[in-house]
């Protein structure tokens, strides 16, 4: 394959990746509608809003932006008029990390090439892929820098993941885990947390022997939990799962982007970085994965157990002059509010009350969608 060349960026731009449900009005059930939706779009939105796997959801992708509120203007303007569209093809945009009720077994493959052939080499594990994520991007200047970000991001990761857990239903019934998307996409041969790498040759080098071995067919096969994206020049984050309305995203874009930026002053000033066992990564994971907000993460620094309050309260105070600089203090503040209103936390309320998962479904729709 031929040398990845790594897009410089002078700024931190930020960009945000949000993939969303498509369910009928009345049933609740995901609609295999991708191709009405596009078909109803109207021109200038075209660029922004794409197919994906399956044919009953979408990915919508802001423009490179400068500042958190710039993305919420930016998504903001895509989603109003999506909307539109399809309300009148009586279909919901349903923000959750899987659906409660209905299955993988019937969902369509998009008419794609790409998509058939991996199908084709995955099988049920790409099948099972009805899974709904948030990815955001920051950008960096270097390769190396990439990499030393994603390296020192990857003990953040399970707060992350914490805080956007929205996936506690899988085949028509309670999992018991508050996201049950990260277990699935675990499955992929190449998902979850990366191996730690020290510069952006090692990476290459990486990517370059997964190639030509055979064990995968392009970069973008890479589906780790967070990972450089040399065409960007960004650091990409991608173990969240979809939360249930904008502003908890813009929340959790806030946080990404203050800590990619931090991170990065950090390794420009030599700031040592404190070593850390992976293993302990994984199990904040797991349990990040199993519990949610409710979960205790273990700190690699002095190896207590935290709640992920404790957690984020301690890296917002930590973030808030970053956020200054960036302009978004008012939505790292919110990440305050995320561990007591995650989408599980909702789903899983909602279930509790009504017993329905077609409940839970409705007033989820009701209750995030102007939020």
């Amino acid at each position: 394959m031929p040398a990845l060349t790594f897009t410089r960026n002078e700024r931190p731009t930020i960009g945000v990746e949000l993939e969303l449900q498509l369910v009928d009005a009345d049933t609740l059930e995901l609609s295999p509608s991708i191709e009405q939706v596009l078909g109803n779009l109207p021109e200038p939105l075209a660029a922004q809003v794409k197919p994906e796997l399956m044919q009953s959801y979408l990915e919508i992708n802001s423009c490179v932006c400068d500042t958190v509120e710039d993305v919420r203007q930016d998504l903001s303007a895509i989603l109003k008029p999506l909307e539109q569209v399809t309300d009148s093809l009586g279909l919901r945009l349903y923000w959750a990390g899987t659906h409660p009720f209905s299955s993988w077994r019937r969902q369509r493959i998009t008419v794609n090439e790409r998509y058939y052939q991996l199908v084709d080499l995955m099988q049920d594990v790409a099948r099972r892929l009805v899974t709904f994520g948030l990815h955001v991007h920051v950008g960096v200047e270097s390769g190396d820098k990439a990499v030393m970000v994603c390296d020192r991001m990857l003990r953040h990761l399970p707060l992350l993941l914490a805080l956007s857990a929205n996936s506690p239903f899988w085949e028509a019934r309670p999992t018991g885990l508050h996201s049950n998307r990260s277990k699935i996409m675990e499955m992929l041969p190449t998902a979850g947390l990366p191996h730690q790498m020290r510069n952006w040759s090692e990476y290459v080098w990486l990517v370059s022997h997964l190639q030509d071995t055979g064990f995968i067919n392009t970069i973008r096969e890479i589906w780790w939990d967070i990972r450089p994206h040399h065409n960007f020049g960004t650091v990409e984050i991608r173990i969240c799962d979809i939360p249930p309305n904008l502003d908890q995203v813009l929340s959790i874009a806030a946080l990404v982007q203050c800590l990619v930026v931090a991170i990065s002053k950090e390794i420009d000033e030599g700031t040592f970085q404190s070593e850390y066992h992976p293993m302990i990564i994984q199990q904040n994971k797991w349990r990040a994965t199993r519990y949610g907000a409710q979960a205790q993460l273990v700190n690699s620094d002095d190896y207590k157990q935290y709640s992920v309050q404790e957690t984020t309260n301690h890296l917002v105070e930590r973030l808030m002059p970053t956020a200054e600089s960036l302009r978004c203090t008012k939505e790292l503040e919110s990440a305050r509010h995320l561990p007591s209103n995650t989408g599980a936390e909702q789903q899983i309320r909602l279930y509790e009350q009504t017993y329905s998962r077609h409940q839970v479904v409705r007033r989820m729709l009701e209750q995030n969608h102007s939020a």
